[in-house]
């Protein structure tokens, strides 16, 4: 008898255990444990994508938009980097980088402007309206992250935190060119 699905009712996604039993079925060698977290985190960052780009778009901005505001606010103030540096830090090429500030400076989020002290290179600025936007996206997701995480304690948190960016490590140690898009992924 199938185990129950973890999958939303006429979601045609197997549950994990489905998926990793199928796995089993094909591929004898693997370890179901390992699989279930691999699995899981896939979900996981496939699920709170969709849920992140629900909240960005009722502010009327895309992820991907949210991904530059995010990137010029880390930056620190005044919030300012250029399209290159910008397109490294968001695994864009030039090209997508620029059609992406074109769109969010119509939208005011950004300016762009040429550097003044030189004339061949162009500044990207957050706005107030673009830092308001960020600041009401990230209100949206500490709520939504808070619910995530409502049933595990301080405790728990910690040690997955930790966890989560041991592997991550891992990965970026592995692939240390990872950083951003595969463009035959996008």
């Amino acid at each position: 008898m199938p185990e129950p699905s973890d999958a939303p009712a006429g979601h045609s996604e197997p549950s994990l255990e489905e998926q990793i039993a199928a796995y089993q079925r094909e591929f004898r060698d693997l370890d179901p444990q390992v699989e279930q977290v691999v699995s899981a985190l896939q979900r996981l960052n496939r699920r709170m994508n969709v849920a992140y780009g629900r909240q960005t778009a009722t502010l009327g901005i895309s992820n991907a938009e949210w991904e530059v505001l995010k990137a010029l606010v880390v930056s620190g103030a005044p919030y300012r980097m250029g399209p290159g540096e910008l397109a490294k830090r968001l695994g864009l090429t030039p090209a997508a980088m620029t059609h992406r500030i074109d769109r969010m400076a119509s939208e005011g989020l950004v300016t762009r402007e040429r550097d003044e002290t030189n004339r061949v290179r162009v500044i990207v600025e957050l706005t107030h309206e673009g830092r308001e936007k960020w600041l009401e996206a990230m209100r949206m997701a500490s709520v939504f992250e808070e619910d995530l995480l409502q049933d595990l304690s301080g405790e728990q948190r910690r040690i997955l935190g930790d966890a989560l960016t041991r592997l991550l490590r891992r990965v970026e140690e592995a692939q240390p060119d990872a950083e951003g898009r595969l463009s035959d992924l996008d």
